[in-house]
This record gives structure tokens, sequence and C-alpha cells, in this order.
């Protein structure tokens, strides 16, 4: 069974009690802009939640909370990449948390993903029968009802917000008021405010939902710190998820076709929307990494014939890897690159950069076949 639609006709209490009072199971799939969330549950209960939004990920939230550091979240992350494991694993075995500071703040974050639907103006919803899908890391098993009640609480503090901010594409004057303020994160967004940060551009720098943002600046103006100053439309309000989400699709494709410049480009700009962006900064470590790897593989050439420049002693003493081994076997002052190439059991790609590797090692070098062929130029040192 499917139940989709608009969220200006039915509003989520109504879909919230709806799954709750028929003791649903299934997944609830909702949008906005190019925001995207789903909602897991079972027997009526919400089990699960997941956003696409970048403020949403447990990266950002342990960041939020002072838990990590950007730069110790970066490198978990590069180690992420290698690894193949579990952030949250990752960060404990580092010492940077323990387990239970990782399970409230996975559950923590998984709420606030859940409780910010309800000031959504608008968006889609689908509801698919029996088709839950959990969320990796943690199992909310909430009271559905209990959730709604927050929703609505939080709802009511949003109207009155609203209020006095009636767009997200908000800005704000600072005011002297502002100078006595000391307490994070309200200095930060102070900052950003000054200088000329929407309440939705607000929202994504400093890692926060746009209610506990709003909430913030709320304050702020009633301590007379802030003013509000241009207000334009909600209608013109870019979406900055999308057009992120975009620019990295853009960037890795980029990559992938090894058009360098392109990929950086696409990057930076993610960078210049939201700065913390984890994504495009490990983005351009792999163009940095990838345009390394490209320029020395090219250095390569396919009709030449690979000759060792060590002898055999000095060349025991080096370490090598499996397939550098394997490279290195194959070596006989007969066979040009192309040919060996055929041999090799990884890919052209990975075998051209151990051909490269190893130049710059100064293990092997390149002789013309014909010139071999004569008698002239290097003659092959011993084999290993």
């Amino acid at each position: 069974m499917a139940f989709a639609g608009d969220l200006r006709t039915i509003v989520l209490t109504d879909i919230l009690q709806w799954i709750a009072s028929r003791r649903k199971s299934g997944t609830l799939g909702l949008q906005r802009r190019s925001t995207q969330k789903q909602l897991g549950f079972r027997a009526g209960r919400l089990q699960s939640s997941w956003s696409n939004d970048p403020r949403e990920t447990l990266g950002q939230a342990l960041i939020r909370s002072r838990i990590v550091t950007e730069q110790e979240l970066f490198e978990a992350l590069l180690r992420q990449e290698k690894d193949k494991r579990r952030l949250g694993e990752i960060l404990i075995s580092q010492g940077k948390l323990s387990e239970e500071l990782l399970l409230k703040t996975l559950r923590d974050n998984a709420e606030e993903i859940v409780y910010e639907l309800f000031v959504w103006a608008d968006g889609q919803f689908d509801f698919r029968d029996e088709d839950e899908k959990a969320a990796p890391g943690v199992s909310l098993d909430m009271d559905t009802t209990v959730v709604m009640q927050e929703g609505l609480r939080r709802l009511e503090l949003w109207r009155k917000i609203r209020g006095r901010f009636p767009s997200s594409d908000v800005t704000f004057k600072v005011q002297r008021q502002a100078f006595s303020v000391e307490e994070e994160p309200d200095r930060q967004i102070l900052g950003l405010a000054a200088a000329g940060r929407t309440l939705a551009g607000i929202s994504l720098e400093v890692r926060r939902s746009e209610f506990e943002t709003a909430l913030i600046l709320y304050e702020l103006c009633e301590q007379e710190a802030l003013t509000v100053g241009e207000i334009r439309a909600e209608a013109d309000v870019a979406d900055p998820v999308g057009a992120i989400w975009a620019l990295l699709r853009l960037a890795a494709q980029s990559l992938k076709e090894q058009r360098w410049d392109a990929a950086l480009e696409a990057y930076e700009r993610v960078l210049s929307l939201d700065r913390l962006n984890q994504e495009a900064k490990k983005g351009l470590v792999a163009v940095t990494e990838a345009r390394a790897k490209s320029r020395l593989a090219k250095k390569v050439p396919l009709d030449k014939v690979p000759i060792l420049k060590m002898a055999s002693v000095p060349l025991s003493q080096e370490r090598f890897d499996a397939q550098e081994g394997f490279v290195l076997s194959r070596i006989n002052g007969q066979w040009d690159v192309r040919s060996i190439l055929k041999l090799c059991p990884m890919s052209e790609e990975d075998a051209l950069l151990i051909f490269g590797r190893l130049v710059e090692r100064k293990v092997i070098d390149f002789a013309d076949p014909a010139a071999l062929a004569a008698g002239v130029g290097a003659a092959p040192a011993s084999r290993p």
C-alpha cells in the first residue's frame, strides 16, 4: 500500500496520527526542494530517521556538540575512506569519544532530523507500507504520539519566530548591543549576520537546523543585538542543499573524466556555500592525488622497454609490495611496457602507477627496443 500527497494539503501531524492509530509499519519519505528525509516505523512506533541534509550527518552533529574538531573529523573521514569502517568506530578507536557518547549523539541527531520536519511549510510525502528502511547505528523506538507532542510545541514556537522572520531569505543588521554577547554559537551567528548572510545561509554555515538557527537569531533580536534587515519573498529563496548536491555530482563526474580543473572548481564552489562540507574537502584531496597519479602514469612510455637500474644486492635491500614485485619479475630487458601490461593481473592504471613509482625510486629506467637490439644503451642489471 502506498499513500502520497502534498504537505500543504495534509499536514505532518495528521500523517503521523494515521500511522500511529493504525499501527502501520513502513517508510515515510518526505521531500522539500532538494532536502530528502525518511522515517521508519514499526507497528506505529518511530524506529529510525535519515536525511540528505549536510547539517544532519553524524560528523556535523559531533562538531556542533564540540565533541570533535573539524580537523579531527576530516582526518577520521579520510581514514574511513581507506579502512571502510564506520565513522563512529574509527573515532572510538582513536579515543575521541566513548561508545555511550556516540549512541547519545546518534540518537539526538536522529530525533532532530524528525523534529525539523514539523516546521516544513510545504513539500511532498510518500508512505510505503511494510517497507521500513532502518537507519544504521541507532534504533529510536519512540512513541509516535510523544513525537507529535514535541513537534507541535516546536511548531507553535516556530510560528512565533516566523512572525518576525517571515522568510528564510531574511538578512540582519548588527546593533551596538551585540558587543556584549560573549557565548557561542551566538558570537559566530552574529559574525555571519554582520557579513550579510541570510537566515538560510547562516543555518547551513553553523550546521544547525533552520529552527535552531532562527531561535538563536530571534533571541539576539530580543536582546537588541540584531534587527531585521532585508526580507525577500519566500519564493525567491535559494535551495542551498540542492546546489551543494548538484555541485558534488558535477565534481565527481569531472573527477571520473579526469577533468581536474572542472572538479576543483566544483568542489571549491561547494565550500563557498558550505565551508565545512566534508565531501568537498575529501574531493579536493582526491583530485590532487588523482592528478598526481595521472601525471606519474603519463611519464611511462608504452613502447619502451623497462630495464633494471639496480644491481641484485641493493635491489634485494629495497622493500616492494606484492604488485610491485610482480611487475619487477616481468622485467627481462626484452618486453616493452605495453607487453607487460597485458600480463598484469591488475588494472592498466594501477600497473602504470607502479612503473612510475619504480622510476621515481630509481629502480628502473626505460630504453628504446631498437637500441637494445643493436646492443646500444643501458644494459639490464641482474634480475632480482
